[in-house]
């Protein structure tokens, strides 16, 4: 087997998330307390308890999906001695779930990685007032008709751009409310299977997140970056990237860039990869993986039966 780890993104989060880790690995609890500690705040409580409204919150989803995402390296590393040096050839994350990928492999501390995801969903939030902007799943639509979509939808000074490419006919649009709504009605009428508006706080992932992209610029100036253990495919690029001034700025564009998830698992295939192993809350990215390529194995790893289990296999 040639494995890759992979990191979930937001919308993954859930009320009881790293709970049942906790209570039985030394090594989760750690991490939780390390993340507790960075953002002087009780975030492992509200992971486990709520409530859900509070965890929903982008500023408190981001950090608290990548504590999930390195409670499950870290047990992996201590119980099974299997590092994410030895074992992967790539690493790569969905949206929030690319600092999971770099903290994973040594490129961000812990700690840093939950004071930028911090700051980011504080930044994103602020960035648009809430009810001006909305994202919209087109289903049906590959990502060129997806473009189509966005960029007719778009006009009177309203921007839709396309945010997400998940998998083939899974593609996100992001932009200013009205703009979104006339994208679902045109991604009807071009033949997609479904339109439907997103259950989120912000328009993620297009240029109305301008503002939260300076700020990101600000905040990983002023951070340690490392070159990663291993490489790490960016969302914005579905390219590797092993240099920290790259992955600086590619971590900038981001938060305006489309997540091109469909094509970065791609590289990781063509490059021989055949084991995208999920490592944190949620199975989403294991069902892209399916979605994406028949022949590809998607492994979700979340929970400690989830984490013996491998660990026999392996």
């Amino acid at each position: 087997m040639s494995w890759a780890y992979v990191f979930p993104g937001q919308g993954s989060q859930a009320v009881g998330m790293g709970k049942e880790l906790a209570a039985a690995f030394t090594e989760a609890r750690e991490i939780f307390g390390e993340v507790d500690e960075a953002l002087k705040q009780k975030l492992s409580q509200l992971m486990f308890e709520g409530p859900a409204d509070t965890l929903v919150l982008t500023e408190n989803a981001q950090p608290a999906l990548m504590a999930v995402s390195m409670a499950v390296v870290k047990v992996l590393e201590k119980q099974g001695n299997i590092s994410i040096r030895n074992t992967a050839r790539y690493v790569a994350g969905h949206s929030l779930g690319e600092y999971s990928a770099l903290a994973a492999a040594g490129s961000l501390t812990v700690s840093d990685a939950a004071r930028l995801l911090k700051t980011r969903g504080l930044a994103m939030q602020k960035a648009v007032p809430v009810g001006e902007g909305a994202m919209a799943a087109l289903l049906g639509l590959d990502v060129d008709q997806a473009q189509e979509v966005a960029s007719a939808a778009s006009g009177n000074g309203e921007i839709c751009a396309t945010a997400n490419d998940n998998a083939p006919g899974q593609v996100v649009v992001s932009g200013h409310r009205a703009a979104v709504e006339r994208a679902i009605e045109l991604a009807k009428a071009k033949g997609a299977k479904r339109a439907l508006m997103l259950p989120v706080s912000a328009p993620f992932h297009c240029p109305l997140m301008k503002p939260a992209a300076d700020v990101m610029a600000e905040a990983l100036a002023n951070t340690t970056i490392k070159s990663p253990a291993v490489p790490v495919i960016a969302n914005v690029t579905a390219a590797t990237v092993i240099d920290p001034d790259e992955i600086r700025r590619l971590l900038v564009e981001q938060v305006t860039g489309m997540v091109r998830w469909r094509e970065s698992v791609h590289v990781m295939k063509e490059a021989g990869v055949d084991t995208l192993i999920e490592l944190g809350a949620g199975k989403v990215l294991t069902g892209l993986t399916k979605r994406i390529d028949g022949e590809l194995t998607g492994i979700s790893l979340q929970a400690p039966q989830d984490i013996e289990d491998f660990l026999k296999r392996s």
